[in-house]
């Protein structure tokens, strides 16, 4: 009997229907073992010896396996083509061989695709496990180990309130937090744009300045409304003609099939996916055949594969959209474990698959696959000079028009900011022509700051600086969220206060480990070490050296060192300069001290160097405020524009909060922490001081719809049931209709969350395969779980929430439900709780005989 190991009991039970009798398949439930999470699990004095350590919810698995391979004569390791699933099927060699249960052979076969071809071929082709990766995955996983477990006590000890800091974690927030920095230094600049609506044989068209008083008008070259009146008034004044009209052929080629970065960008663009919920729904469609698999840099299809979408393109539209030669694209990927092939649809044949956003990711994964073996797409670009009379003054009209759309017919990528390019058709000109004038608009414009990184945009800068690998950017991105380094609004990062402070700490003492280049370098060396180009214990002993006398020099610091390090490292944000001049330092209640960081039991602060006379205290996020004006009482923001109460702005032992009215009649609400610092003002404390906020009446009940802000966060109340909001701002923008459509789902969802907020499903796993009731993947007080409305089940710690499958819930579910004891049963015990009582005393005799 040959025993067969996967990572999921879905791809198991897939496979095991391909491979027949003879074979019996079994799911690891990904990783068996790791690092425990205590010192000593790496030793760098022993070689980097590693102490591993199965994971307790594994046992059963880990039984399971062992006494299959007992009877086995042939061990197969089929987990991922990748240097995570090499590593697991090491890990299982390695347990089974400590059991003294590994079988005689043992064979590694991977496959790109879980179809009876694919999985047959692999069968036929065996290989040995490959050492070059496992040693990278050695490599990666102390490092992480190294630097968790050895900056970690450093940051607790040294920055008050600080988590734990993550090696490649810790770059992707200083992107986010030198993207903050540009923003704050960035300084508008005023400019103003005239344009002409102006219209020939009945067509209205656009046209711009791009010439006035006989010089060049560049984007910036009107600053001020004085001078765009009068370039308004030359235009205004001037009849133009036609002078020139140029018109250019342009060709565009179709974007290469996915790799696992540019999915994750055209899935959040184009379907407002999170990097985690896209691989997520991948490793579905993975699993059930659909796709190929989704971790890669290859952007290079099999040749099979080719043909298949070629025919498929010649069926769907007609051989003028099928290029004379097949498209072959390069991968830029430098390491060959990363490299296999792009992701695509098995079946070109399939252009739909699944329901819900496990279609939609389809979607976009076909119709990207099949538009890369598709025609260019021709256009035609038109550029229209027009001049007065004087020659003076000039207006430019741009348009375009696609000849033959190509790819374009069936896909279009998409951009993370939108384009000036005016590509709009124009009427035919010719020289000599005199459009009719419309109107001349002169409009003011404001330079914008460099926009905050989107989930899409970080990860294609993280690409382009070489941080992180494919198969971890979810992750990175998923961590500074859990940890509250970051916050996501309309889709962009905004770094936190405690994250902020963070990259500062390690900005300032730890600066070589957070930079780009030796972060990108260290990722160079592991892809070595996985290319067998070099020894992973070398690269380990090359960081260790340099890494672990830096953290020992910082703990030998004193806090209030530290801090004041970094009081003067973020003096330019915390103290700005003021507008009207004087020390930025000044204390604005009592004139008297000076501000600076402090460190507290909840973390940093900014306080009055003249303390305790003065009280003044400000938090660390608020750059250049008033604070909380300690002693000097609170700040009056304005009056209430109904009561005419006066509102204030106060700081209590819970944060900051507003309050109108006195005594047992003051009214009081929290100001969230979604809230700038900067916007805060009367209007919003009016508006939470006016909560909960009426809709209207439900159009079914007739009853009210309100939202407010609870102890838990936003939500809307209807009935005595209620829907979660995903922020402030929802509180006063969520409409009738959006209201009445979170109410229906979250009632769909079942259950409510802690406090009374229903609680929406993580993610819809489908049809339990042995019930049929559905199952959801939900977050709660202690971590994921998954229910089917009778049976909760916490997921297991080695199994991530993002890549649980189905059949994975339904046997925790089972598992759960097996031992959990019959629900007649239950009541029993009660009727016997008063006999039980008189017999007390004869049980502690008991004990007493031991």
């Amino acid at each position: 009997m040959k025993l067969v190991i996967v990572e999921s009991p879905a791809k198991a039970k897939t496979i095991e229907k391909y491979l027949g009798p003879g074979h019996r398949v079994l799911a690891s439930f990904g990783h068996i073992r790791d690092l425990p999470p205590k010192d000593g699990s790496v030793d760098p004095d022993n070689g980097f010896a590693m102490t591993w350590e199965a994971y307790a919810d594994k046992s059963k698995q880990l039984k399971a396996i062992t006494d299959e391979a007992k009877s086995a004569d042939t061990l197969i390791l089929a987990t991922d083509p990748d240097r995570e699933g090499e590593a697991i099927s090491w890990h299982v060699k390695e347990v089974l061989a400590k059991k003294k249960a590994l079988p005689q052979h043992v064979e590694r076969v991977t496959f790109n695709a879980i179809t009876k071809a694919a999985v047959t071929e692999a069968m036929a082709r065996p290989r040995d496990l490959d050492h070059d990766l496992i040693d990278a995955y050695r490599a990666r996983r102390a490092l992480d180990y190294l630097v968790g477990f050895t900056l970690s006590p450093v940051l607790w000890r040294k920055l008050p309130g600080a988590k734990s800091a993550g090696r490649v974690q810790s770059v992707a927030l200083r992107l986010i937090v030198d993207r903050e920095r540009e923003i704050e230094l960035f300084r508008a600049q005023e400019y103003w744009s005239v344009t002409a609506q102006m219209e020939q044989d009945g067509v209205p068209f656009l046209a711009r300045l791009v010439r006035h008083k006989g010089e060049k008008v560049d984007r910036l070259t009107i600053g001020n409304a004085g001078d765009a009146a009068d370039a308004k008034a030359a235009v205004e004044a001037g009849r133009f003609t036609v002078a020139s009209v140029e018109t250019k052929p342009l060709t565009r080629n179709p974007p290469p099939p996915f790799t696992t970065s540019t999915l994750q960008q055209e899935a959040a663009r184009k379907l407002g996916f999170s990097a985690t919920h896209t691989m997520r729904l991948a490793q579905s469609l993975y699993e059930e055949g659909a796709i190929t698999y989704m971790r890669t840099d290859g952007v290079q299809m099999d040749g099979s594969a080719i043909s298949a979408a070629r025919k498929a393109i010649a069926d769907r539209y007609d051989a003028g959209y099928v290029p004379d030669k097949p498209r072959q694209y390069q991968t830029k990927a430098k390491n060959a474990q990363e490299a296999h092939e792009a992701i695509r649809p098995t079946d070109f044949g399939r252009d739909r698959v699944a329901s819900g956003d496990h279609a939609r990711l389809y979607d976009l994964i076909f119709k990207r696959a099949l538009a890369s073996q598709m025609a260019s797409a021709r256009l035609e670009r038109t550029t229209v000079e027009l001049l007065d009379a004087t020659g003076q003054t000039g207006l430019r009209a741009t348009g375009q028009v696609v000849l033959f759309p190509g790819f374009l017919a069936l896909y279009e990528e998409g951009l993370d900011d939108a384009e000036d390019e005016d590509a709009k058709r124009l009427p035919r000109l010719s020289e000599g022509d005199a459009p009719a004038k419309i109107k001349i608009e002169a409009e003011q414009h404001f330079t914008q700051p460099p926009p905050r990184y989107s989930e899409a945009s970080l990860v294609k800068k993280m690409e382009e600086l070489g941080i992180g690998r494919p198969s971890t950017y979810a992750s990175i991105l998923q961590v500074l969220k859990d940890r509250d380094y970051v916050t996501l609004d309309k889709n962009r990062f905004t770094p936190c206060e405690s994250g902020r402070l963070l990259t500062a700490f390690l900005e300032r003492f730890f600066e070589r480990y957070v930079s780009y280049d030796f972060t990108a370098g260290l990722e160079e060396e592991l892809d070595d070490v996985s290319g067998g180009r070099a020894q992973w214990q070398a690269v380990l002993e090359a960081f260790w050296r340099d890494f672990k006398p830096k953290t020992a020099e910082v703990m030998e610091q004193k806090p209030s060192e530290v801090t004041q390090a970094l009081d003067a490292f973020l003096a330019p944000f915390l103290f700005p300069e003021r507008e009207e001049g004087g020390d930025p330092r000044e204390c604005p209640a009592c004139k008297l001290g000076k501000l600076a960081l402090r460190g507290g039991k909840f973390g940093a602060f900014i306080a009055c160097s003249n303390y305790p006379e003065c009280k003044f205290t400000r938090k660390f996020g608020q750059p250049g405020s008033d604070g909380d004006l300690g002693a000097t009482g609170p700040e009056v923001l304005g009056q209430h524009p109904e009561t005419g109460q006066d509102i204030h702005r106060k700081s209590g032992r819970f944060g900051p909060y507003v309050e109108m009215g006195e005594a047992k009649e003051a009214k009081r609400a929290s100001i969230p922490k979604d809230i700038p610092a900067e916007e805060f003002g009367l209007d919003w404390a009016v508006k939470l001081l006016d909560l909960p906020r009426t809709l209207g009446d439900h159009p079914e009940t007739g009853k009210p719809i309100t939202a407010s802000i609870g102890r838990y966060g936003p939500y809307l109340a209807h009935d005595g049931k209620y829907a979660r909001l995903q922020s402030t701002r929802d509180v006063f923008e969520t409409g009738m209709n959006a209201a009445v459509v979170k109410l229906a789902e979250a009632a769909a969802g079942g259950g409510r969350a802690r406090g009374g907020a229903a609680r929406e499903p993580l993610r819809e796993l489908g049809a339990h395969p042995r019930t049929g009731a559905e199952i959801k993947l939900m977050e709660g007080r202690y971590g994921a779980y998954v229910t089917d409305g009778s049976t909760n089940a916490t997921l297991p710690k080695s199994v991530a929430p993002e890549a649980l499958t189905l059949e994975e819930a339904a046997q925790l579910l089972d598992d759960r439900a097996a031992k959990a004891p019959a629900k007649g049963k239950k009541k029993a015990p009660a009727r016997k709780a008063a006999p039980k009582k008189k017999a007390a005393p004869k049980k502690k005799a008991a004990p007493a005989k031991g």
